[in-house]
């Protein structure tokens, strides 16, 4: 016999924890939260919360898989309704799909762990172990093993949407690859990159040919002191310039020989450009440990990019452990010597989610290497000395490799020429009792704005003035910019300010900078799926004429 749903409202102990995510910024106050263990779960929250379409009091439903939506698309004052999918967790192989069927509730790390340890396979997602694919893979997910087999959406091969076609009556559609109806390969191929909360309730994928990962990986973190590069500020600009330039030679086959003749598709990379109050900028590496040649390639790729950090009789900038949290990661010291590890082992390492704080982010796709304008603007603001935040950084992950080898509309994903991410973050506390209850909690926050507004003017105008040129974002290229190093921004990283038409004067709307021209086809997809806009936030796909 159905059971209903649970639903956690305001005067269950669950329910403060439930209303929020990871984001400490974003807390809601819905009617109910939906604890969903079943699609049939979805399917009754759906049905209740359409059969309230009359009430001028309706707010947004939203869903949530793992909670890391960076800006308030789940958890904000105009919801009534969130769904919690996280219980929906299993990962199994389905004869019937004859393929391997992840739930949307689960995370990067049930991915890893009830994926690899059965059968050797894995998902090339990412680092962070709480992160919920639901979102993640929707978004188009990457991660370290993505340079080496390419993205998380190249291997999926099915997924189940709960959907509201007529606006009324929610159904479990199932959409694949290979689907005979033009609407259902539409709506797999909108799963593919289009991002979450846009065209229904997702709630299970399934991934074909999915790779294995190298048995062995060889790790390395290492820092420098900010106080030298302060004092060498010249090697801390070709120290980034080098940096991307790395991986733009190794796209272009331009560069020194090594990078050709050594090949690096298996190494992933984070460069950490902390903000000087961090007193260290970061690096972690991994690259294939069952190559025999994998120390002597790591080193090489080391030596070239720090050139000019070594000095006859000593060092001018000397490598040190990174031996503090630098962003979502945790100080890696014992990986200051170059370590060899079980991929598993080295996976569970890295991930981390970090502490539980409020958080700003940005991102950008790169082409190519930095210009000299990009650099000077990125060390204007990471030594500014009206902002202190050991917690602030711009986070430069390699890119490229086999991402680079799908065509840009195969998926939802465009950018797909692209040899660098970037991740501008910007996480706190509370840091005062604002309202002198004698702890510090959101309330203090609502208070008094300037709690956020400190670390909100700085990665803004540190954001404005790196694309200063291009009126404030990384826009996307075309005919009038034909050799701008940019290539738009990743939605899995939202940034409401990309509707500012104050913060990005560029004339690229916000939904260009993250889909380019695929945007019309997602549209299409939101007419035919959810022409009623069911599903909505801030930065959704619109149905077309809506805009």
């Amino acid at each position: 016999m159905p059971t209903s749903p649970i639903e956690v409202v305001p005067r269950d102990p669950r329910y403060d924890a439930l209303r929020r995510g990871f984001n400490q910024r974003w807390i809601a106050d819905p009617d109910y939260v939906v604890v969903a263990t079943t699609t049939d779960d979805v399917l009754a929250a759906l049905t209740k919360y359409l059969g309230t379409a009359g009430d001028p009091e309706r707010r947004r439903i939203t869903v949530r898989s793992g909670g890391h939506c960076y800006e308030n698309f789940v958890s904000s004052e105009d919801v009534g309704v969130i769904i919690d999918v996280s219980q929906m967790s299993r990962v199994y192989f389905d004869r019937e799909m004859d393929a391997y069927c992840i739930e949307a509730g689960a995370t990067n790390w049930h991915s890893t762990t009830h994926l690899y340890r059965p059968t050797g396979l894995a998902l090339p997602g990412g680092s962070c172990y709480s992160v919920g694919l639901g979102g993640h893979i929707s978004g188009g997910g990457y991660g370290l093993l993505s340079r080496m087999f390419g993205l998380t959406v190249d291997y999926l091969y099915a997924v189940e949407v709960v959907t509201v076609a007529d606006g009324r009556n929610p159904e479990i559609t199932v959409a694949r690859r290979d689907s005979p109806d033009r609407s259902l390969r539409e709506l797999w191929w909108a799963h593919t990159g289009g991002g979450g909360g846009n065209f229904g309730v997702i709630t299970r994928y399934w991934f074909r040919d999915l790779p294995s990962p190298p048995a062995q990986v060889l790790a390395r973190s290492v820092a420098w002191n900010w106080k030298d590069f302060i004092d060498h500020p010249d090697l801390f600009r070709s120290l980034v310039r080098r940096y991307g330039q790395f991986f733009e030679y190794e796209k272009t086959g331009e560069g020194p020989a090594f990078i050709r003749d050594y090949g690096y598709r298996d190494m992933f990379t984070l460069l950490k450009l902390t903000h000087m109050s961090n007193g260290k900028v970061g690096l972690v590496i991994q690259l294939d440990g069952t190559r025999s040649d994998s120390v002597d390639r790591l080193a090489a790729f080391l030596n070239w990019i720090t050139e000019g950090f070594k000095k006859e009789g000593g060092f001018e900038i000397a490598e040190t452990p990174l031996d503090r949290q630098m962003g979502e990661h945790p100080a890696q010291s014992a990986l200051f010597i170059p370590t060899r590890l079980p991929w598993l082992t080295a996976t569970q390492s890295l991930n981390d989610s970090g502490p539980n704080r409020c958080g700003k982010y940005k991102s950008a796709y790169m082409t190519e290497g930095f210009t000299d304008q990009q650099i000077e603007a990125i060390y204007r603001n990471l030594t500014d000395t009206n902002y202190k935040n050991p917690d602030a950084l711009v986070q430069v992950d390699s890119y490229g490799g086999a991402i680079n080898d799908i065509p840009s509309d195969a998926t939802a994903v465009p950018q797909r020429s692209s040899v660098l991410k970037l991740q501008y973050q910007a996480y706190w506390t509370w840091g005062r009792d604002a309202n002198e209850d004698g702890v510090y909690d959101y309330q203090d926050a609502e208070i008094d704005p300037e709690i956020a507004d400190y670390h909100l003017r700085w990665i803004r105008k540190f954001y404005q003035d790196v694309y200063q040129p291009t009126g404030g974002v990384p826009v996307v290229p075309g005919p009038e910019l034909p050799t701008l190093n940019t290539d738009g921004c990743y939605i899995n990283y939202p940034d409401v300010d990309l509707s500012d038409s104050t913060l990005n004067t560029s004339g690229q709307p916000w939904h260009q900078l993250y889909y380019k021209d695929g945007y019309q086809r997602l549209q299409q997809v939101k007419l035919e799926w959810d022409p009623s806009n069911v599903f909505h936030h801030a930065q959704s796909v619109r149905v077309p004429g809506a805009e």
